[in-house]
């Protein structure tokens, strides 16, 4: 499998992932929709769908909201932590030059105390 049918398959899987996440806080919210309202018996069958629907509605939007603000967090961590390896990646190779020195200097002198 070549790299694009990699990159393809896992954003393919990585969509999926996320619609199945996403229908089961559908199902979660309908469910706890459904309880809410038994709180209410007096409610009519119009009422209480009426009432399960706009909490379902309300739990969705929230759910949305902190999915968002969650997904919008990953993406600055993401971009924090690539900046402080890329600069720990330079700060290294900045070093090699050094290090790479003094063992020839260790090695040198090493000889020349035999």
């Amino acid at each position: 499998m070549d790299e694009d049918t990699a990159d393809i398959a896992d954003t393919g899987l990585r969509q999926l992932e996320g619609y199945l996440l996403w229908q089961a806080e559908i199902a979660t919210a309908q469910r706890d929709a459904a309880a809410f309202t038994e709180l209410f018996p007096w409610l009519s069958t119009g009422q209480r769908e009426e009432v399960a629907q706009a909490y379902a509605q309300k739990r969705l939007q929230v759910s949305r909201q902190a999915v968002t603000h969650i997904a919008q967090r990953c993406r600055e961590l993401r971009s924090e932590y690539e900046d402080r390896y890329r600069r720990l990646r330079l700060g290294l190779v900045a070093l090699l030059p050094f290090a790479t020195a003094l063992g020839a200097a260790a090695a040198v002198a090493t000889r020349s105390w035999q």
